[in-house]
């Protein structure tokens, strides 16, 4: 297993076509500072040009957190013009898992609060332990979600469960996370990395080409009307439909044997 580091707090992990992208400031449980936003940013713009990594698994390595949010402490001691100056970085900071080419999945365990919750939701699932404790409780601290948590949250659980759970900044436990559909997957305490990985893995044996567009596809499709959703989707399947994967995987299903993925 090889690591690469971005900055101080953020590493990546390879495992094959699986890549671990690794918060790794325990002492502050994972807070989103200008450094560790940065650190996010270099990294997942180095993992979207990695054709060879086929999916992204984004762990932590404090047990008792995933990430609690923003840095209130390096925050006290902005200026109204550090804040907004910090502004750019911070939204590049989520705008990058948001936006990874290939599945990404969040492997949650103890805390995932604010900002820490946004960085979840900006992956496409999310595997919890019973540890977890999930929310969004920036209006009890004077402000709103500003990593994507008003527009993520409504997506995955509907407008009216994300208000009262934004309005509210209730703090969520992990099986009612689970029951409301905040988290995907639910696994005994200390398994959330093991089972997201293994996730990831399974992704990671099936045709880049098409998962990388099966992706674009639900992305770019999710709230238009039914005819423009179905454009996206057979502008999605021309992009595998002649590629070489898809020679490859009728080839392999017809010869009984497994894929070898050109990736093109």
């Amino acid at each position: 297993m090889s690591e690469r580091r971005f900055g101080e707090w953020i590493a990546i992990r390879r495992h094959g076509h699986v890549a671990e992208l690794v918060l790794d400031r325990p002492k502050a449980m994972n807070a989103v500072s200008t450094e560790l936003g940065r650190g996010v940013t270099e990294a997942t713009a180095a993992l979207a040009a990695d054709r060879d990594v086929r999916a992204v698994v984004l762990t932590s390595t404090n047990d008792r957190a995933f990430c609690v949010g923003a840095d209130l402490k390096e925050r006290n001691s902005f200026s109204d013009d550090d804040l907004r100056r910090q502004r750019p970085y911070a939204r590049a900071c989520y705008t990058g898992v948001l936006e990874l080419p290939v599945p990404a999945i969040a492997a949650v365990q103890g805390f995932a609060l604010g900002g820490g919750f946004e960085l979840a939701l900006s992956c496409d699932l999310i595997v919890a332990d019973s540890t977890a404790v999930v929310g969004l409780p920036e209006v009890s601290v004077g402000v709103i979600p500003g990593g994507g948590g008003t527009q993520l949250l409504p997506r995955r659980v509907g407008a009216a469960r994300a208000a009262e759970l934004i309005f509210t900044a209730r703090r969520v436990e992990a099986a009612e996370a689970r029951e409301l559909g905040l988290v995907d997957v639910l696994v005994d305490a200390g398994q959330a990395r093991t089972e997201a990985l293994a996730l990831a893995g399974r992704i990671a044996g099936n045709s880049p080409v098409g998962v990388r567009a099966a992706k674009r596809a639900l992305r770019l499709g999710h709230g238009l009307d039914l005819r423009a959703g179905l454009e996206v989707e057979d502008a999605a399947w021309r992009t595998v439909a002649f590629s070489g994967d898809r020679a490859e995987g009728v080839a392999a299903f017809n010869e009984k044997r497994t894929p070898d993925w050109p990736g093109e």
